[in-house]
């Protein structure tokens, strides 16, 4: 069984300048999903996808392969990460590295230990699965969210929703960022007709974090120290 683990990781963050090397508490961000991939062994390769000739040597630095730079067409603003990762696999598969499975992981995943990606490969094994991806449960029931009009006064997205109680409304989860794992064919057109099964791994929520602004990276911080001081799972 070959799997590799793909982490884009492009130089052009405008909100917050060369997020992915800036220093969070102590070492640069993508430190530590590389430090999770390596210690839960269980990749062949551990890959880090990027433009940027500074992320390149900082993620080589901290054990991660950089086998190719990725072509600028696939680092602007609008290229999400699902043809960054088919692009690495396929130029990973044609220098000759067999891969039977690819796993992308945010280089925005401070959080993320070794334990969650073995556990979610196992489950992504177990259910036989060809695409996983973290999740984690909404701290709230989406079915009683509100729109608020240009006055300002609320009317519910799901009217029917609203006298209900929350207990006895279904459970909903959103993708979190952290990590997904693919088989091939999610990733590029093998002719099959076989219908894809996809499967969500749930995260605890002081684990999944977003880091898109200043004050996302200061509460990130915040979350990071109290995940280490308090020693949680």
């Amino acid at each position: 069984m070959h799997t590799i683990a793909v982490i884009p990781a492009r130089g052009g963050s405008t909100r917050i300048p060369h997020k992915n090397i800036k220093k969070f508490a102590g070492r640069p961000l993508i430190a530590y999903p590389i430090q999770a991939a390596l210690e839960s062994e269980l990749f062949d390769k551990v890959v880090v996808s990027t433009d940027d000739e500074e992320i390149a040597e900082v993620a080589r630095k901290y054990g991660a392969e950089i086998p190719f730079m990725r072509d600028k067409s696939l680092a602007d603003n609008y290229t999400g990460t699902g043809p960054v990762v088919a692009d690495a696999y396929k130029r990973i598969k044609d220098a000759g590295t067999p891969i039977d499975y690819v796993a992308c992981i945010y280089a925005t995943a401070p959080l993320l230990t070794a334990k969650y990606l073995k556990e979610g490969f196992e489950f992504f094994l177990k259910e036989k699965a060809d695409f996983l991806y973290s999740c984690c449960e909404f701290p709230f029931p989406i079915q009683r969210a509100q729109y608020l009009d240009s006055n300002g006064s609320p009317y519910p997205v799901m009217p029917q929703c609203m006298p209900k109680r929350s207990q006895d409304l279904p459970k909903a989860y959103q993708d979190c960022g952290l990590f997904y794992f693919h088989t091939p064919r999610t990733l590029v057109a093998d002719g099959s007709k076989t219908p894809i099964i996809s499967r969500g791994f749930v995260m605890p929520r002081h684990r999944v974090i977003d880091i898109d602004t200043r004050e996302d990276w200061d509460y990130a911080q915040a979350m990071f120290r109290a995940v280490n001081e308090l020693k949680l799972d």
